[in-house]
């Protein structure tokens, strides 16, 4: 089949931020399939198109930054949606359209493909919008809220089959009404031929200006309103310097100035931000860490997050902290690779840190733990095997 991707962040192993797209796009290749990705120019604004890996990268000239505020963000959804419902009428040839969210705008370039070009979309769900904004004050008009459920609904409805990226989305997808037959559960992947434990490097300890002899907690990833990362800042206030403790901060995002200059204000001194990182480096620097925090906001519809982090972090071998009452509670307590802490108390974040320090042996069963897990049921080998087998059912 020749298949159009829709993913309006779509990024490659050589960049930071997630790739499930492009590991799902070589799954495709893999079983015969042509693949084409329709996507946003953020790198560089004199790309158009490009060939990766075998992947037709189609680039939209549109910005986007997470540190963007409301109003650009809408913007550029808008018109991510207006230009790729536009290459969809123009284009010929297609045979099937995944559209991957965020945001939910995603879905309407498919739902044009269908109703204009009968073309049969998949709607991948990796965050329940608009609930997510709705329940963070982003969205508070009645009007708009109810035209975005409705809208939801629509893409639900027509689309051939959705893949949601954890129980709680799953479940999210089947309260409006859509038989579960029609959803498959398919969550974010490791990759555990990428990250992966093995003897820390000590040259990169020394470049990053870190100790040698320091217990090194990392948190990697976006740093937006919903990742609890003020939380974060109040467990390291709480912990306190006395204790030979480096908080290490990988990512990008709305917040990051903002968790800076608190850092200065309140002389929170073992803390460092390094900000963006491709996936080689990063994997080096994961693995000098002693323990990975996942976290989130406390909202209800936050539980139900897939992570990216959570499963470089198994596969990594790491414990893992998480502060979300949801899936990855039950993940990281059933398996044994990590502890739940609850996000309205950083002082059991802080404790929780200190009790993964302290004790080396259940800190180390954590750690062999999390890649057990990560080989045995989230590589990105078996999971994109299981999408592709899903998209063979649908020929």
């Amino acid at each position: 089949m020749n298949i159009l991707y829709i993913h309006q962040y779509f990024v490659t192993p050589s960049e930071a931020g997630g790739t499930r797209s492009y590991w799902i796009s070589q799954e495709l290749k893999k079983k015969g399939h042509n693949v084409t990705m329709l996507t946003t120019n953020r790198a560089s604004l004199n790309k158009k198109r490009e060939t990766i890996d075998g992947i037709n990268v189609i680039y939209l000239n549109i910005p986007y930054d997470n540190k963007m505020g409301v109003f650009k963000r809408i913007i550029a959804f808008l018109r991510f949606m207006l230009l790729s419902s536009w290459y969809v009428i123009k284009s010929k040839g297609f045979d099937l359209v995944i559209a991957t969210s965020t945001p939910l705008t995603v879905g309407f370039p498919a739902l044009v493909a269908k109703k204009l070009r009968g073309i049969p979309y998949i709607f991948e769900v990796r965050d329940l919008w608009p609930e997510v904004p709705i329940q963070m004050g982003g969205i508070k008009n009645k009007f708009a809220i109810k035209l975005l459920r409705l809208f939801e609904k629509k893409i639900y409805q027509n689309a051939k089959h959705i893949v949601a990226l954890s129980p709680g989305m799953f479940d999210g997808v089947i309260k409006t009404g859509i038989p579960e037959n029609k959803v498959s559960m398919i969550p974010n992947m490791s990759k555990i031929d990428k990250f992966w434990p093995r003897k820390k490097n000590e040259s990169v300890i020394k470049e990053l200006g870190l100790k040698k002899d320091s217990f090194k907690v990392i948190y990697f990833g976006a740093m937006g309103l919903a990742n609890g990362m003020d939380y974060i800042l109040d467990g390291i206030k709480l912990l306190g310097t006395e204790h030979n403790v480096e908080f290490m901060f990988f990512g990008w995002g709305y917040m990051e100035s903002l968790l800076k200059k608190r850092c200065e204000e309140e002389n929170i001194q073992n803390t460092k931000f390094y900000g963006k990182m491709p996936m080689d480096r990063l994997s080096e620097i994961v693995n000098i860490s002693d323990v990975s925090l996942v976290t989130f906001t406390n909202l209800p519809i936050l539980t139900t997050n897939s992570p990216n982090k959570l499963f470089d972090s198994l596969s990594a071998g790491k414990p893992i902290i998480v502060n979300s009452p949801g899936w990855t509670k039950q993940m990281v307590e059933e398996h044994r690779c990590g502890i739940y802490v609850d996000p309205t108390k950083p002082l059991e974040l802080a404790e929780g840190i200190m009790f993964l320090k302290e004790n080396e042996k259940i800190s180390d069963e954590f750690g062999e733990n999390s890649r057990k897990l990560a080989e045995n049921m989230y590589d990105k080998s078996i999971l994109c095997e299981k999408f592709s087998a899903m998209v063979e059912k649908l020929k």
